[in-house]
């Protein structure tokens, strides 16, 4: 055995051997780590462009359809707002052709009274001030007091 051969089987040397070799290899395996790494964040920016490009495309058709939805709702609520002010004014409709309540509500609204009968109205001192001009209003017929209205209108606007 020569020195070389002595060096060869050398530990100093083996270690030094295995040393390189190892460091061969993660240097080779870092690169491709890095090869793939460089390759992901590529298709990562392009699936984020992607995906961004999505969501603006998609905005305003959304914010369209929410608004339009909206829209519909308070329609549909309207009509039916509306559907139920129609079926009242035809349940009313019918009241009045009904004779009774007709001649009800005229005595009610307009204190007519039936022939034969004395109308009258109870008015509550303690609540009520009236002055002796609406006292003697009071006491006359009604289309009086209408015509007093007119000849006072016309009287001021001259």
């Amino acid at each position: 055995m020569g020195v070389k051969d002595r060096d060869r089987f050398s530990t100093a040397t083996r270690l030094r051997l295995l040393g390189e070799q190892t460091a061969a290899r993660v240097y080779r395996s870092q690169t491709k780590r890095q090869a793939r790494r460089s390759r992901l964040t590529g298709r990562a920016a392009l699936l984020a462009l992607v995906l961004c490009s999505m969501i603006v495309a998609l905005a305003y058709p959304m914010r369209q359809y929410v608004s339009q939805r909206a829209q519909i709702s308070d329609l549909q609520r309207q009509q039916e707002q509306a559907r139920k002010r129609v079926e009242q004014l035809r349940d009313l409709k019918a009241r009045w052709q009904d004779d009774s309540y007709a001649e009800q509500q005229i005595r009610l609204r307009l204190h007519y009274v039936m022939p034969g009968e004395t109308g009258y109205i109870v008015v509550d001192p303690g609540t009520v001030k009236q002055s002796r001009a609406d006292l003697r209003a009071a006491q006359r017929p009604w289309y009086a007091n209408i015509w007093d209205g007119v000849d006072k209108s016309d009287a001021s606007d001259q």
